[in-house]
């Protein structure tokens, strides 16, 4: 998760690994309409009429915590060619594992002894760099807000929408005109 929060934590949803099962826990979120109009402004988009997300934990080792979920959406956007609102549809996965600040740290110290003690517990790709644990807990709405994020098309395009630039015009028009003309008369000068 490269991609930062504002500092406005618009949905939190917070759940403490030590209330984890180790059977594991679902979890199905849905934020109600005013929840939603607040992660509307806080992402960018002109309307959130439904967000959903679903997340399965389970424990990794002895203090981290494995998060494998879905958030999917209807965000509400403005087209980039033709200015008109469109609805778009997110959809994205989330795997992700949380370790507590000391492990990553241990990790970092000795990397195949601390895969090793966590190889039989979840199957997760060791180049993939666990996310800090914060305080033994988990924001899922956050997580939520998150992928929304990375999931939502930052140029929104209507179907069928092309944009068809503008003429050229006169080429003696454009602002650097007079400097092309100033160089090319340089060159004339050797």
């Amino acid at each position: 998760m490269t991609k930062q929060l504002s500092p406005v934590i618009p949905w939190s949803v917070p759940i403490a690994v030590a209330d984890i099962p180790e059977t594991g826990r679902r979890f199905d979120l849905v934020p109600d309409a005013v929840t939603r109009d607040t992660i509307a402004k806080v992402t960018g988009v002109a309307a959130l009429p439904r967000l959903e997300a679903g997340f399965d934990l389970t424990r990794y080792g002895n203090d981290g915590l494995h998060v494998v979920g879905r958030v999917s959406a209807t965000i509400g956007q403005t087209c980039v060619v033709t200015l008109e609102p469109i609805q778009n549809e997110v959809d994205e996965t989330i795997d992700l594992v949380f370790m507590p600040q000391p492990v990553l740290a241990a990790e970092k110290e000795n990397p195949e002894q601390t895969r090793a003690s966590h190889a039989d517990d979840v199957d997760v790709d060791v180049d993939d760099a666990p996310e800090v644990l914060r305080d033994g807990v988990v924001d899922l709405g956050a997580i939520a807000v998150e992928f929304l994020m990375l999931g939502t098309d930052p140029y929104p395009r209507k179907p069928g929408a092309v944009f068809d630039a503008p003429p050229a015009g006169d080429p003696a028009s454009h602002p650097f005109a007079a400097l092309a003309a100033l160089k090319k008369g340089e060159g004339s000068n050797d």
